[in-house]
């Protein structure tokens, strides 16, 4: 890797997206103190990576869901987190209050004395999530956590994951699952074995030429066109009864928009953004760096 300098924010959802070999992985590891960096500085919490007497806060502090869940398959869902929590110095009531909360909610608390090799494996993955949650991370790194996932556990993971940004949670998702990505997350960075793109989706998507509100009406009518170019700038292009606006929150204005057509006059058959997603901006730039 090289050239990856960025900020994620305390109570931030950050998604890290790129290809199979672009480094997400190793990056991760190093940020849980589980290999050596070989240059550069990074921190987390305040403390350095790197630093052998910031290494075991750094642990302490992290929860990591890896790409290979490595489960005691031989025990219990309920004796993996009770061994974790252990090595946490967790008390035995902090310890079963813990485990009762997560595997409930991941859905897992009737599987609780199973053993966990018979799991499938989307079961295996949510046990995995249970056990990076049992110490009570500040920060929560998670490396493809929906991937072995029907739609339905899928579903039940990203509502976990928006639960637990409620509680100020830090996550750091690493995936190359970009409508996971637009649906969970804050801002994300776009990485090939370097740093290609980071920011909010919004600034991603117009990195590729932005999106736009199209509206098309009932029939072309110059009045409805000067009517909006009064109203949101210069930036309205026509093409017979289609209209095109260049606005600087498409989403968000779509409604004013509408609004305005039909104060002037207009009726409006379609309105809706259009443009540059965050697919788009993706493939762009992993193709543009192949």
């Amino acid at each position: 890797m090289d050239g990856v300098t960025l900020n994620v924010a305390e109570g931030e959802v950050f998604g890290f997206l790129g290809p199979n070999g672009a480094g997400k992985t190793t990056t991760v590891r190093m940020l849980c103190c589980l290999i050596s960096k070989t240059s550069g500085e990074a921190r987390v919490g305040g403390y350095e990576v790197g630093n052998d007497g910031d290494s075991l806060k750094i642990r302490q502090m992290i929860g990591l869901v890896p790409d290979n869940v490595g489960l005691y398959e031989s025990l219990s869902a309920y004796r993996n987190l009770d061994i974790y929590g252990r090595l946490y110095g967790m008390t035995d009531a902090a310890r079963r209050e813990s485990i009762q909360r997560t595997l409930t909610m991941l859905g897992l608390w009737e599987k609780r004395d199973v053993a966990a090799g018979t799991f499938s494996k989307g079961m295996k993955q949510k046990l995995a999530i249970a056990r990076a949650l049992i110490h009570d991370p500040q920060v929560l790194i998670m490396d493809e956590p929906t991937a072995n996932l029907d739609p339905e556990s899928a579903k039940t993971v990203r509502d976990f994951i928006l639960d637990l940004k409620k509680e100020k949670r830090t996550i750091f998702l690493n995936t190359h699952n970009l409508d996971e990505v637009t649906r969970i997350c804050d801002r994300a960075a776009i990485l090939n074995t370097r740093l290609m793109a980071t920011g909010t989706l919004g600034e991603l998507e117009g990195l590729v030429g932005g999106r736009k509100v199209v509206v098309v009406l009932a029939r072309e009518d110059a009045a409805v066109r000067s009517a909006l170019e009064k109203k949101f700038g210069q930036g309205v292009a026509s093409d017979g009864p289609k209209l095109t606006l260049a606005v600087s929150d498409p989403d968000g204005q779509v409604p004013d928009i509408v609004d305005a057509v039909v104060r002037a006059g207009g009726r409006v058959r379609y309105a809706g953004v259009e443009g540059s997603t965050l697919e788009d901006t993706y493939l762009k730039l992993v193709r543009r760096d192949t």
